[in-house]
């Protein structure tokens, strides 16, 4: 399997996800937001992901039980993004921010993630749903 040349969707965050592979337990796909822009701040309802960043620049926010964080982020970073976690991401300008993300179960389709109040105002299209 090689990387897709053309996104196959965009996520419910307004990133464009290119799909690897995907497994009984989980999946794996390629996250890509442009320079500059910031993503749409969702949370998701039954998957966990393991997000390890590849290239560019920026921030993931992150907020959870009444927690929250900043996180900078670039190659080599790794995070994971837990059930119920709201989350918000944004890539600094020059570069797109590029990661790898396993999704545990794999992603249950559409309804699976829900628009959150983020951090930041988005400057991407949304995809996801209203949190009731």
């Amino acid at each position: 399997m090689e990387l897709p040349d053309e996104r196959d969707a965009v996520a419910p965050d307004g990133s464009d996800v290119r799909i690897l592979l995907d497994l009984p337990a989980g999946g794996m796909a390629h996250f890509e937001l442009a320079a500059g822009q910031t993503s749409t701040a969702v949370t998701h309802r039954t998957v966990e992901e393991i997000w390890y960043f590849l290239s560019g620049c920026g921030q993931m926010w992150r907020r959870r039980d009444g927690e929250e964080e900043i996180v900078d982020v670039a190659a080599g970073v790794c995070l994971t993004i837990r059930l119920r976690t709201h989350f918000q991401f944004r890539a600094l300008a020059g570069e797109a921010l590029r990661a790898i993300g396993v999704t545990m179960p794999p992603w249950p389709g559409e309804g699976e993630a829900q628009l959150v109040e983020g951090t930041w105002t988005p400057t991407v299209q949304s995809q996801g749903r209203r949190k009731a």
